[in-house]
């Protein structure tokens, strides 16, 4: 036992000696067993603290670690974005849940040991695991409220430290580690975890049913069309989807199946649409408003998703368009002001050539126009997204002059939030809205017309974010994840 800075000695459980892997299926083998053992006693210790059992020392486990040293530059393809440092040093990240990230973090490993041509050293960090995250990784315990217990929570146990949970590294203004490595990761393992629980708080969904390509939805039609085409896929056996998982963690694989009513929906209720490798489709009803919109981002962000897009309605701004016209966002007008100290407005949200392509083929594909007819129906250029849901009732000439500058043809109230976000964390981004109504032109968003308009256009529309995605999951990994998404001084794991 070690002496803390409280009167009761310190127990901990005993780890192997860091060791050096060169195989990545072994390496993570090491993580999943080093954290496997860290939960399992503080658990176990928890639980008895909790039935009574007087604790007579202070419990304490630590995250595992992943690190490499390299001391040259690596030779690697100009065209990647990732799977690489950019210097000799040594580089670090804590690891948690390696048995939800196991295939991200043998594929992230395996590439810096082919780029690099070194190993990876695999052992315990010195960062404590708060024991919220631990019993929250397993089944049947959760940690009361302090003062709830006949012990002080903090004086037995670690707690969730959010002076250390924070986005520093991917925001920029941290470039190493307190041991003085560099940054291996976009994110340390108890913001993870803070993550995780929040999915499941807000979602009502386990992080491990949520696939790499993800859809944003302002309205819950979106979800009803979502759970039909859901069925279709399950009984169509060339589809690859083999289970659609509703909000309550209820998994679906037959196209007949009952889904049965939720006492109490979440926040954001999300569905899986899934394949077993994890390339299928999650969507998420955010609601209205950018504070959802960033909530969502900043935690499904941490499950490293391979692209996310938003599929919602928006105000047209322009009289040549007409309601049920698509937008495709080339741009945005940030005014939702929830991402401000995070990422500031002058910093530009560039389009993704291969996310923008992929809708507009989708597009075609499903309304069955192609080249100048597409025009008809399609408009690219700036949407702009706001914080005000009833900014049309202010005096207009302040912000219908802005949104004329800025060239912008829609006005939402997520489109820019999500994709600042994903440009935030690297996870590439894109925007696709229908039009619902046309403030400027008298065309408001009112009972009967919009029965009417989610009626003709809410399947079409979910039918083309459905298509994009599936365009998206068979490119290569290495061409969807863009340099422009990376800055001077990156991570080496996307």
């Amino acid at each position: 036992m070690i002496k803390s800075d409280s009167n009761l000695p310190v127990e901990t459980i005993s780890v192997p000696e860091p060791e050096f892997f060169s195989d990545a299926v072994k390496a993570v083998d090491r993580l999943c067993e080093l954290y496997t053992g860290a939960t399992e006693f503080l658990t176990s210790k928890f639980s008895a603290a909790l039935n009574g059992e007087t604790p007579n020392a202070r419990f304490r486990a630590f995250y595992p670690e992943v690190r490499m040293t390299t001391t040259t530059y690596a030779k690697v393809d100009s065209r990647l974005s990732y799977g690489h440092v950019s210097a000799p040093g040594t580089y670090s990240a804590t690891i948690t849940r390696p048995d939800l990230f196991r295939n991200y973090l043998e594929h992230q490993i395996q590439l810096l040991m082919d780029h690099h041509g070194v190993e990876v050293l695999i052992g315990a960090s010195d960062t404590p695991m708060p024991v919220h995250f631990a019993a929250g990784a397993g089944e049947g315990v959760t940690v009361p409220q302090d003062g709830a217990m006949d012990f002080t929570l903090r004086d037995v146990f670690d707690v969730p430290d959010l002076a250390i949970t924070n986005d520093d590294i991917v925001n920029g203004r941290s470039n190493t580690h307190p041991d003085g490595t560099c940054h291996l990761a976009a994110f340390t393992a108890q913001r993870v975890d803070y993550s995780l629980a929040r999915l499941s708080h807000y979602t009502a969904t386990d992080p491990e049913h949520f696939q790499n390509h993800v859809l944003f939805t302002n309205y819950q039609f979106y979800v009803e069309e979502f759970e039909a085409y859901a069925r279709a896929a399950l009984a169509d056996p060339k589809s690859g989807y083999v289970a659609f998982v509703s909000t309550g963690n209820h998994s679906l694989t037959q196209p007949d199946g009952s889904i049965p009513p939720v006492a109490k929906m979440p926040q954001m209720p999300t569905y899986h649409l899934k394949k077993a490798d994890g390339s299928g489709i999650t969507l998420v009803n955010i609601g209205v408003g950018p504070s959802n919109a960033k909530t969502a981002t900043d935690h499904i962000a941490v499950l490293r998703p391979h692209v996310w897009l938003m599929v919602g309605h928006c105000a047209g701004l322009r009289n040549s368009q007409s309601l049920g016209d698509f937008v495709l966002a080339h741009a945005y007008l940030r005014e939702d002001h929830v991402l401000d100290d995070d990422l500031p407005v002058w910093v530009p949200i560039p389009p993704l050539a291969e996310v923008q392509i992929a809708l507009e083929d989708a597009v075609e594909e499903v309304t069955r126009l192609e080249g100048y007819d597409l025009k008809r129906i399609m408009r690219t250029g700036t949407v702009a997204t706001i914080d005000n849901r009833n900014w049309e009732l202010r005096d207009q000439s302040g912000p219908v002059h802005r949104l004329s500058q800025s060239r912008a043809i829609a006005l939402d109230m997520e489109s820019a939030t999500i994709a600042a976000n994903g440009f935030r964390f690297r996870v590439p981004y894109g925007t696709l809205l229908c039009v619902s109504d046309k403030p400027l032109h008298g065309e408001l968003k009112l009972p009967g017309m919009a029965s009417d308009f989610y009626k003709t256009q809410v399947t079409r529309h979910l039918l083309i974010g459905i298509n994009a995605m599936e365009r998206l999951a068979e490119m290569p990994l290495e061409r969807l994840h863009s340099r422009k998404l990376r800055s001077f001084e990156e991570t080496a794991f996307l």
